[in-house]
């Protein structure tokens, strides 16, 4: 049974598709019906000739009969019972083709001889005619403007195509509406994992809106504004997306990049109409995407005065969000990353009351967001989501749903049936550290000095408390690196002296155990280095955790952007330098007298690594000894387990991580 005839939707339907004519077509039309009329018209078949060849036909007795046209043409007539002639001008086997008697033309040197010369051929018959080419006179006369007109049409069309009607409707907002008879948003709360602070506080803004006498009852009054803050991939916009699915009133949509124009004035009238349209379908919410694009702080502009367009957007903005109208009813979302660049008359109460920090998830959320993104991929039956969640420390949501969509097109390169365990951790490798390329051809000699350094990294790490825990140790290839030792980071709130101590000794592992081994250092320690010193400038500079200069930063969370002094007198930059040099060195030496006093698991492990080119933390487990210090991350895992409600189904298997994969210091290129 054929179902089509349910398909059809009638005009009154809601999503039923309108009908709307292209002017292109009526364009098109136009000009066809112009050629046509052009090449229509007597189908004689026509022949030009020379004017000498025109008086040798005359003189043999062809002619018949000659039209003079406009002075300029005359149209010739050939006797149609010659077949000599026929035979002569068209040739013999072109003349049998002919239906009708061909005519030649030829141009006339002048009017007066030509007059003079035919008058005295008594046998042809001579005709004068006035004709008007009505077409051409049409196009060169309206062409010219017509043609500027077209493409003045043309270019308003594409300058604002975008405001849904060309230069007239330039100034009108761009936002997508959206509401409960709209189908293209399905995301709700439920599809927005971890965030769990960020969408109570949104939820009380949808609940506000389908039933406000709820809390209007107790005199509160909801916020005006809330502006979603945090790092990129977090899920801000999915956040956004969520509201627009659970809220039962108009959304309006659109991205702070859409109120800039090339034309002076246009942003701020769209700002204008867009707050007028929410007015007239309050209550609603209006939610700007990178707010950033027009909020930026005002006179912090390094090009001078080239950016007024904006500013005057921001000021119509500030205008509407709580100016001396009212705009009850309508409350505003935004999204940015930049909060800090963004004009402090933007973030004061009563425009953007609340700001919800939307941060990276913890070990729990990266969990629960695994769950969201494995939902439509195959996965083995022992896979353990908590071990997946322990391995990407540091990843957005949108970096969780790359792995997840990485691990599938890896296990179907593979041709397997399932995505399994491995397959996530050769995305995390791939996503992390990019391609492996094993095909990079390097001597045995380098291979060694790569060994040396990555067990140096890892035997360091191995034997300190505080640094992070030890993945793999690889000497594949991979990216830029020649080598990499992968660790777990732990996510600590806060960060003591000592542990960052302890971290910067075993980034100095690589190059201290090239120094004790082999008496000389190569440049693949250059990462190490530049992260190393960072890590020393920020002690010194803004934790004041140096000896000299104690209890004091120079950390300025208010400095603009675009700043040419540095907060301290050049005395004090030559301690800054002392100290760094000071705590860097101290670090170095640390860590080689970690590897002298080891030197023969070092080299144990070196010796390994080269015959195997990937050690795991079993390996190193097994040369050093276990650790005798548990990780920040295993106490939270358990004490999540501990809160959980006893009937709750917890895979354990595979718990133990056999190639746990994340964050890596990789090392460019040795030379």
């Amino acid at each position: 049974m054929n179902n089509n005839k349910n398909i059809r939707r009638t005009p009154n339907q809601p999503n039923a598709p309108k009908s709307k004519f292209n002017w292109y077509w009526l364009y098109l039309g136009i000009v066809a019906v112009l050629i046509a009329l052009h090449f229509m018209g007597d189908e004689t078949p026509m022949k030009e000739i020379p004017y000498s060849q025109f008086q040798k036909y005359v003189e043999k007795g062809y002619i018949d009969e000659v039209t003079i046209i406009n002075k300029e043409t005359a149209e010739v007539s050939v006797q149609p019972d010659s077949i000599a002639a026929f035979s002569e001008i068209f040739g013999a086997s072109e003349a049998q083709k002919y239906t009708k008697a061909p005519q030649l033309t030829v141009k006339i040197p002048s009017s007066d001889r030509f007059d003079e010369y035919i008058s005295s051929k008594p046998n042809i018959d001579v005709k004068y005619e006035e004709r008007k080419n009505y077409i051409d006179t049409i196009l060169w006369s309206f062409g010219p403007i017509l043609f500027f007109v077209l493409l003045w049409i043309f270019m308003m069309r594409r300058m604002g195509s975008g405001a849904q009607g060309g230069i007239f409707n330039v100034g009108k907002s761009k936002a997508q509406l959206f509401d409960k008879e709209t189908s293209a948003h399905k995301v709700t709360f439920k599809d927005v994992a971890g965030l769990e602070g960020a969408k109570q506080e949104v939820e009380e803004i949808v609940s506000f809106l389908k039933n406000p006498k709820r809390y209007t009852d107790l005199g509160g009054k909801i916020p005006k504004g809330a502006l979603l803050v945090g790092p990129p991939g977090t899920g801000k916009t999915l956040l956004a997306k969520a509201v627009a699915g659970e809220a039962n009133v108009p959304f309006f949509s659109m991205s702070g990049s859409d109120f800039v124009e090339m034309f002076v004035g246009v942003g701020a009238s769209r700002v204008r109409d867009l707050f007028r349209q929410a007015k007239e379908k309050s209550p609603c919410i209006i939610f700007i995407d990178e707010i950033d694009a027009i909020g930026r702080a005002r006179g912090k502009n390094p090009s001078f005065n080239s950016n007024d367009e904006r500013e005057n957007t921001l000021n119509q903005l500030l205008t509407e969000m709580d100016g001396f109208g009212s705009n009850s009813g309508v409350i505003i979302l935004a999204a940015t990353n930049r909060a800090d660049i963004l004009d402090k008359a933007l973030l004061r109460a009563g425009r953007f009351d609340r700001q919800i920090s939307v941060d990276l998830p913890d070990v729990h959320e990266r969990n629960e967001i695994f769950k969201v993104h494995l939902r439509p991929l195959k996965t083995s039956a022992d896979l353990n989501i908590d071990f997946l969640a322990k391995q990407t420390p540091g990843f957005s949501g949108a970096d969780i749903a790359n792995v997840c969509n990485e691990a599938a097109l890896i296990a179907a390169r593979k041709n397997k049936k399932a995505v399994e365990k491995q397959d996530f951790l050769d995305a995390v490798d791939r996503i992390i550290g990019g391609l492996e390329k094993k095909t990079k051809i390097t001597t045995l000699s380098e291979k060694k000095s790569i060994a040396t350094h990555e067990a140096g990294h890892a035997s360091v790490s191995w034997l300190l408390e505080f640094a992070n825990p030890l993945v793999k140790v690889t000497i594949v290839p991979r990216g830029k690196a020649l080598g990499a030792a992968w660790y777990l980071p732990e996510e600590r709130q806060l960060t003591t002296k000592e542990q960052m101590l302890d971290e910067m000794c075993s980034l100095l592992g690589g190059r201290a155990a090239e120094e004790v081994c082999f008496g000389k250092v190569s440049t693949g320690a250059l990462n190490d280095l530049e992260r190393a010193t960072k890590m020393a400038y920020a002690m010194v500079v803004y934790y004041g955790m140096s000896d000299k200069l104690k209890n004091i930063s120079f950390y300025d969370s208010t400095q603009a952007d675009y700043s040419f002094t540095k907060p301290y007198s050049d005395k004090t930059a030559e301690i800054i330098d002392k100290e760094m040099q000071s705590i860097v060195s101290e670090q170095y030496e640390r860590a080689k007298s970690i590897i002298s006093s080891n030197r023969e698991k070092h080299q144990e492990l070196a010796k390994l690594l080269v015959e195997n080119e990937v050690i795991f933390a079993e390996d190193v487990e097994r040369i050093f000894g276990k650790r005798p210090w548990v990780s920040r991350m295993d106490e939270l895992m358990n004490e999540n387990k501990k809160n959980e409600p006893a009937d709750a189904t917890q895979p354990n298997e595979n718990s133990e991580p056999e190639a746990k994969i994340e964050e890596q210091s990789i090392e460019p290129n040795q030379e």
